[in-house]
Protein backbone atom coordinates (compact mmCIF):
# COMPACT_ATOMS: atom_id res chain seq x y z
CA UNK A 1 0.00 0.00 0.00
CA UNK A 2 1.38 3.19 -0.75
CA UNK A 3 -0.04 6.76 0.41
CA UNK A 4 0.64 9.58 -1.71
CA UNK A 5 -0.46 12.78 0.20
CA UNK A 6 0.43 16.87 -0.33
CA UNK A 7 1.41 17.30 2.98
CA UNK A 8 3.88 14.51 3.18
CA UNK A 9 6.85 14.63 5.05
CA UNK A 10 10.13 13.91 2.82
CA UNK A 11 11.55 10.68 3.91
CA UNK A 12 14.11 8.24 2.03
CA UNK A 13 12.52 4.99 0.32
CA UNK A 14 15.77 3.07 2.39
CA UNK A 15 14.03 3.98 5.52
CA UNK A 16 10.14 2.91 4.73
CA UNK A 17 10.16 -0.80 4.38
CA UNK A 18 7.23 -2.59 4.12
CA UNK A 19 7.41 -3.76 8.13
CA UNK A 20 5.90 -0.17 8.29
CA UNK A 21 2.75 -0.84 6.75
CA UNK A 22 2.38 -4.53 8.01
CA UNK A 23 2.70 -3.06 11.74
CA UNK A 24 -0.25 -1.01 10.27
CA UNK A 25 1.58 2.63 10.54
CA UNK A 26 1.04 5.23 7.74
CA UNK A 27 4.18 5.97 6.31
CA UNK A 28 3.58 9.24 4.02
CA UNK A 29 6.27 9.61 1.32
CA UNK A 30 6.18 12.62 -1.08
CA UNK A 31 5.19 10.91 -4.85
CA UNK A 32 8.74 10.73 -6.31
CA UNK A 33 10.51 9.03 -3.34
CA UNK A 34 7.49 6.27 -2.73
CA UNK A 35 5.61 5.39 -5.58
CA UNK A 36 8.04 5.50 -8.03
CA UNK A 37 11.04 3.46 -6.40
CA UNK A 38 8.61 1.21 -5.10
CA UNK A 39 6.15 0.27 -7.78
CA UNK A 40 8.23 0.65 -11.25
CA UNK A 41 11.89 0.96 -11.88
CA UNK A 42 13.08 4.32 -12.06
CA UNK A 43 14.15 4.20 -15.95
CA UNK A 44 10.29 4.49 -16.76
CA UNK A 45 9.17 7.47 -15.00
CA UNK A 46 9.68 9.94 -17.57
CA UNK A 47 9.06 8.05 -21.22
CA UNK A 48 6.27 6.62 -22.17
CA UNK A 49 6.25 3.18 -22.65
CA UNK A 50 4.42 2.26 -26.18
CA UNK A 51 2.23 -1.03 -25.79
CA UNK A 52 2.05 -2.78 -29.12
CA UNK A 53 -1.43 -4.21 -30.03
CA UNK A 54 -2.66 -7.94 -29.30
CA UNK A 55 -3.74 -9.27 -32.91
CA UNK A 56 -2.37 -11.97 -34.79
CA UNK A 57 -1.00 -9.25 -37.42
CA UNK A 58 1.69 -8.11 -34.87
CA UNK A 59 2.41 -11.69 -34.24
CA UNK A 60 0.11 -12.20 -30.57
CA UNK A 61 -1.28 -15.40 -30.28
CA UNK A 62 -3.72 -16.63 -27.61
CA UNK A 63 -5.92 -19.74 -26.91
CA UNK A 64 -9.40 -19.92 -26.35
CA UNK A 65 -9.31 -21.29 -22.72
CA UNK A 66 -7.07 -18.79 -22.00
CA UNK A 67 -9.04 -15.93 -23.39
CA UNK A 68 -11.87 -17.23 -21.61
CA UNK A 69 -10.05 -17.00 -18.01
CA UNK A 70 -8.71 -13.39 -19.14
CA UNK A 71 -12.44 -12.52 -19.64
CA UNK A 72 -13.47 -13.34 -16.38
CA UNK A 73 -10.94 -11.16 -14.68
CA UNK A 74 -13.14 -8.50 -13.45
CA UNK A 75 -12.14 -4.51 -14.08
CA UNK A 76 -13.98 -3.01 -10.94
CA UNK A 77 -16.86 -4.29 -8.43
CA UNK A 78 -13.95 -6.92 -7.38
CA UNK A 79 -14.30 -9.03 -4.03
CA UNK A 80 -11.95 -6.44 -2.18
CA UNK A 81 -13.53 -3.27 -4.06
CA UNK A 82 -16.80 -4.61 -2.22
CA UNK A 83 -15.58 -5.84 0.99
CA UNK A 84 -13.52 -2.29 1.29
CA UNK A 85 -16.59 -0.27 0.31
CA UNK A 86 -19.19 -2.10 2.77
CA UNK A 87 -16.63 -1.67 5.46
CA UNK A 88 -16.15 2.13 4.65
CA UNK A 89 -19.94 2.82 4.67
CA UNK A 90 -20.19 0.85 8.09
CA UNK A 91 -17.73 3.29 9.15
CA UNK A 92 -20.19 5.97 8.42
CA UNK A 93 -18.48 7.85 5.11
CA UNK A 94 -19.96 8.30 1.64
CA UNK A 95 -18.51 8.01 -1.45
CA UNK A 96 -18.64 7.54 -4.98
CA UNK A 97 -17.30 4.47 -6.81
CA UNK A 98 -15.30 4.57 -10.29
CA UNK A 99 -15.66 8.39 -10.45
CA UNK A 100 -15.02 9.48 -14.08
CA UNK A 101 -14.62 13.48 -12.51
CA UNK A 102 -11.75 12.45 -11.30
CA UNK A 103 -8.08 11.21 -13.62
CA UNK A 104 -7.92 7.47 -13.13
CA UNK A 105 -11.30 6.67 -12.06
CA UNK A 106 -10.53 6.03 -8.23
CA UNK A 107 -12.17 2.41 -7.22
CA UNK A 108 -13.38 5.19 -4.18
CA UNK A 109 -13.52 8.74 -3.85
CA UNK A 110 -14.37 11.05 -1.05
CA UNK A 111 -14.25 14.23 -2.60
CA UNK A 112 -15.30 16.20 0.63
CA UNK A 113 -12.23 14.74 2.39
CA UNK A 114 -9.87 15.10 -1.07
CA UNK A 115 -9.05 11.37 -0.66
CA UNK A 116 -9.34 8.55 -2.83
CA UNK A 117 -9.03 5.03 -2.84
CA UNK A 118 -7.73 2.68 -5.42
CA UNK A 119 -7.39 -1.30 -4.91
CA UNK A 120 -5.03 -2.76 -7.21
CA UNK A 121 -5.29 -6.29 -8.97
CA UNK A 122 -1.45 -7.87 -8.64
CA UNK A 123 -1.08 -8.65 -12.31
CA UNK A 124 -2.48 -5.63 -14.07
CA UNK A 125 -0.37 -3.16 -12.02
CA UNK A 126 3.05 -5.16 -11.42
CA UNK A 127 3.08 -6.59 -7.58
CA UNK A 128 6.73 -7.45 -7.76
CA UNK A 129 6.98 -6.85 -11.42
CA UNK A 130 10.88 -6.71 -11.17
CA UNK A 131 10.59 -10.78 -9.95
CA UNK A 132 7.70 -11.72 -11.58
CA UNK A 133 7.94 -10.37 -15.30
CA UNK A 134 10.57 -12.98 -15.86
CA UNK A 135 7.91 -15.64 -15.12
CA UNK A 136 5.90 -14.51 -18.35
CA UNK A 137 6.22 -17.22 -20.85
CA UNK A 138 3.93 -16.35 -23.32
CA UNK A 139 3.57 -13.28 -25.78
CA UNK A 140 6.40 -11.13 -23.52
CA UNK A 141 6.62 -8.91 -26.38
CA UNK A 142 2.91 -7.38 -25.71
CA UNK A 143 2.64 -7.99 -21.58
CA UNK A 144 5.68 -6.75 -20.24
CA UNK A 145 5.18 -2.89 -21.81
CA UNK A 146 1.39 -3.45 -21.19
CA UNK A 147 2.70 -3.98 -17.39
CA UNK A 148 4.74 -1.35 -17.47
CA UNK A 149 2.62 1.04 -18.59
CA UNK A 150 -0.11 0.58 -16.34
CA UNK A 151 2.63 0.96 -13.43
CA UNK A 152 3.43 4.03 -15.36
CA UNK A 153 0.19 4.80 -15.75
CA UNK A 154 -0.35 4.60 -11.81
CA UNK A 155 2.13 6.82 -11.43
CA UNK A 156 0.76 9.75 -13.37
CA UNK A 157 -2.09 9.57 -12.00
CA UNK A 158 -0.93 9.87 -8.53
CA UNK A 159 0.60 12.51 -9.03
CA UNK A 160 -1.86 14.19 -11.33
CA UNK A 161 -4.03 13.64 -7.92
CA UNK A 162 -1.36 14.93 -5.63
CA UNK A 163 -1.16 18.22 -7.75
CA UNK A 164 -5.17 18.44 -6.78
CA UNK A 165 -4.92 18.38 -3.41
CA UNK A 166 -5.72 14.42 -3.12
CA UNK A 167 -4.14 12.12 -0.65
CA UNK A 168 -4.19 8.76 -2.69
CA UNK A 169 -4.42 5.14 -1.05
CA UNK A 170 -3.35 2.60 -2.84
CA UNK A 171 -3.91 -1.29 -1.78
CA UNK A 172 -3.22 -4.32 -3.34
CA UNK A 173 -6.60 -6.46 -3.71
CA UNK A 174 -4.63 -9.27 -1.64
CA UNK A 175 -3.86 -7.01 1.31
CA UNK A 176 -7.73 -6.08 1.52
CA UNK A 177 -8.48 -10.07 1.34
CA UNK A 178 -6.04 -10.75 3.87
CA UNK A 179 -6.37 -7.69 6.45
CA UNK A 180 -9.53 -5.64 5.70
CA UNK A 181 -9.03 -4.34 8.90
CA UNK A 182 -6.14 -2.49 9.05
CA UNK A 183 -6.29 -1.14 5.47
CA UNK A 184 -9.58 0.47 6.98
CA UNK A 185 -8.00 1.79 9.45
CA UNK A 186 -5.38 3.35 7.47
CA UNK A 187 -8.04 5.30 5.30
CA UNK A 188 -10.09 6.08 8.65
CA UNK A 189 -7.48 7.69 10.00
CA UNK A 190 -7.08 10.29 7.37
CA UNK A 191 -10.59 10.75 7.51
CA UNK A 192 -11.19 10.82 11.00
CA UNK A 193 -7.98 13.88 10.72
CA UNK A 194 -9.85 15.61 8.27
CA UNK A 195 -13.43 15.29 9.72
CA UNK A 196 -11.96 16.89 13.10
CA UNK A 197 -10.52 20.36 10.85
CA UNK A 198 -14.11 20.98 9.42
Amino acid sequence: MQIVRSSAVETSWAACQPLDCARGDITLFTFLESFVYSRMPKKYSKERIKVPRFNEESGFYTTPERSKIMGKIRGKNTKPELAFRKALWAAGYRYRIDYKKLIGKPDIALKKYKTVIFIDGEFWHGHNWEERKHKIKSNREFWIPKIERNIQRDVEVNEALEKMGYTVFRFWETEVKKDLERCLQQVLKVLNEHHAND
